[in-house]
């Protein structure tokens, strides 16, 4: 688990002046280092009290704009946008910092462009929105490069790493941007940067296997966070080296370092991984009782902050102590445990990524707000214009009224039918009637999963723009076809299914002969009830739950590249109008057999 920490520190490390002042006099008004200082002070309330923060920044933002200061106009923008950065309000830091970007464009302070530049892709990052951050990380590395911006260029490709890494199939690359950040992260002595930087590296080394070098990258990153609160991760790594390197004294020796480290500074997620490492490290020795011992430590502080990856870690661990020591009952308990988290780790994902597709309308719904805001303002002139210029003009603004009226209702619609593409008709209106929505079982539901494969290969080989197109261009096709068949049996998602599967063959054919990257399509289908409701007050978002949802997700990954695959339910209510193709009980994770069928394509 790479120790990403710049992808937060970075929004904080631009334009700050350090200084404090207790008052403003008439003369210093209009000073905008004085300005500066104490927008430098209001941010010190960011984390204690950010609505007094933002109150303070935006008087200070008045008077630099009566005083036309327009570099602190973009300062005092940025720091309200971060503001609502630390509270979630991301749709409105965007807002800010797109003001902010405005100033500092128009007025050439490419400093502040690459900051802002940064800023937004560490928004999409934390949406888990990867094209989008690595797009706007790409762009800020750019403008850093340009102003030859040292602690910029070494932040930015720490940033892009991070995103690398998310991926299996790109952490080679994510290593390139490290190796770039470390001879300039020591080159302006910055310890942290060196130390996150080397971790992650020797991350990726241990990950190969190649140890002497991971310890080497560790040994680097533990001198540089030495005194830091980041040592116990380091020293944890440090652990898993000599671990695999089959000394188990030494990795005893780190690992329990690491935890009494980590329990002074008390820091429980750096604990319970310590736990979890001793307990491993332990049960390769053959010490089975004090493993035993430490994975149902770790369990427990697992459990306490919610750490879902440490206790599947500590699930699995004390399953197979369990059945080592005979205790099969409880070593039955704690598979069960461990599958129940690994499902609710795939349950979290799935809502990760609807919440990307919820930042996206929540953009959308910001961006027709402020057309809105601006039509009623043009009318308000209109209206004023009226009165002066007499009955012409009235008449001019009545058919102007009309059409932007006329604009205004487009838009709503348009607003209303993005709606009921996240949304259900009924839940809909249910919303908007009286702001809720209760959850409903529903006995027979038809659930699709999708995966591209081939994604990580095109990404790596196409620029961030041409990587978004061709994603774009194979969501709309999708969303066409889906709109077509309506979906509203089991017959029509198969039937559309079949056609997604024909758009991607045929974008591939296209692709090879223009010798360009392509993707290839796993789809799988099941039926059967599920529970779907609006989760979330102010960001809702509309899901489904239940056994019926993960098994569709081992149809798509039990199934093959091309194919349509599909349960035994779903085939008994669309046999009638397609051909099967019985494939027998697959072993399908976590879930045991599971009878599939591959769809040929219409009945004769």
């Amino acid at each position: 688990m790479a120790r990403k920490k710049f992808n937060l520190v970075l929004i904080l490390f631009a334009l700050l002046l350090h200084g404090t002042i207790s008052h403003v006099n008439a003369q210093e008004e209009c000073d905008s280092l004085k300005l500066i200082e104490n927008l430098d002070k209001s941010k010190a309330l960011f984390s204690s009290d950010p609505e007094k923060s933002i109150k303070q920044t935006n008087f200070f933002l008045e008077k630099a704009r009566s005083c036309n200061f327009r570099r602190v106009c973009a300062i005092a923008l940025k720091n309200i946008g971060l503001a609502h950065y630390n509270q979630g309000d991301y749709i409105s830091a965007l807002d800010y910092w797109n003001k902010s970007l405005d100033i500092f464009t128009e007025i050439n302070d490419l400093a502040g462009v690459a900051n802002i530049q940064n800023n937004f892709g560490t928004i999409y990052f934390n949406q888990g929105d990867d094209v989008n951050a690595l797009d706007y990380y790409l762009k800020a590395l750019k403008t850093a490069e340009t102003i030859k911006d040292t602690l910029r260029i070494v932040t930015t490709c720490i940033n892009i790493g991070g995103v690398y890494s998310n991926k299996s199939g790109t952490k080679n690359k994510s290593v390139e941007f490290y190796l770039r950040a470390l001879p300039l992260s020591e080159l302006i002595k910055d310890n942290e940067a060196i130390g996150t930087v080397c971790v992650n590296i020797g991350e990726y080394y241990l990950e190969k296997a190649l140890l002497d070098t991971a310890l080497y990258y560790f040994n680097k990153s533990l001198i540089a966070f030495e005194g830091s609160e980041h040592v116990p991760y380091t020293l944890i790594n440090i652990g898993k080296v000599y671990l695999k390197r089959g000394d188990f004294d030494s990795a005893i020796r780190f690992q329990t370092e690491a935890l009494n480290l980590a329990t002074e500074l008390d820091s429980k997620n750096d604990v319970a991984l310590s736990l979890i490492g001793l307990a491993e490290s332990l049960e390769a020795k053959g010490d089975f009782q004090k493993a035993l011992e430490y994975y149902t430590k770790a369990r427990k502080i697992s459990m306490e902050i919610g750490a879902n990856y440490q206790l599947k870690s500590s699930y699995q661990g004390l399953s197979k102590i369990n059945a080592a020591l005979g205790d099969y009952k409880n070593a039955y308990e704690n598979q069960l445990l461990l599958m129940a988290i690994k499902d609710t780790i795939f349950t979290l994902d799935a809502e990760k990524k609807i919440g990307t597709l919820q930042f996206s309308f929540d953009l959308y719904k910001k961006e027709q707000d402020l057309l809105e805001k601006q039509e009623q303002i043009r009318r308000q002139k209109l209206v004023r214009n009226g009165f002066i210029g007499g009955f012409a003009v009235v008449l001019l603004f009545a058919g102007v009224f009309l059409s932007q009226r006329n604009r205004i209702s487009k838009e709503k619609k348009r607003s209303e039918e993005l709606l009921l593409n996240i949304l259900p008709e009924e839940t809909a209106e249910e919303l908007k009637a009286t702001g809720q929505a209760k959850a409903k079982s529903f006995e027979s539901v038809s659930v699709m999963f999708t995966d591209f494969k081939n994604f990580t290969q095109a990404s790596e080989l196409l620029s961030a723009e041409q990587l978004v197109e061709e994603i774009n261009r194979c969501y709309s096709a999708f969303d066409t076809i889906i709109t077509r068949y309506g979906l509203h049996h089991a017959t029509d998602i198969v039937a559309a299914a079949l056609e997604l599967q024909a758009f991607i063959e045929e974008n591939k054919r296209l692709r090879i002969s223009e010798n360009l990257p392509f993707f290839e399509l796993r789809l799988g289908i099941h039926t059967g009830p599920v529970v779907a409701g609006v989760v979330g007050s102010k960001k809702f978002a509309y899901d489904i739950w239940g056994d019926t949802v993960n098994t569709a997700s081992r149809m798509e990954s039990s199934g093959a590249v091309g194919r349509v695959n599909i349960s035994a339910t779903t085939y008994e209510l669309i046999k009638h109008r397609f051909r099967c193709t019985p494939r027998g009980k697959i072993e399908a994770k976590n879930k045991g057999e599971i009878e599939m069928f591959f769809v040929e394509g219409p009945a004769a």
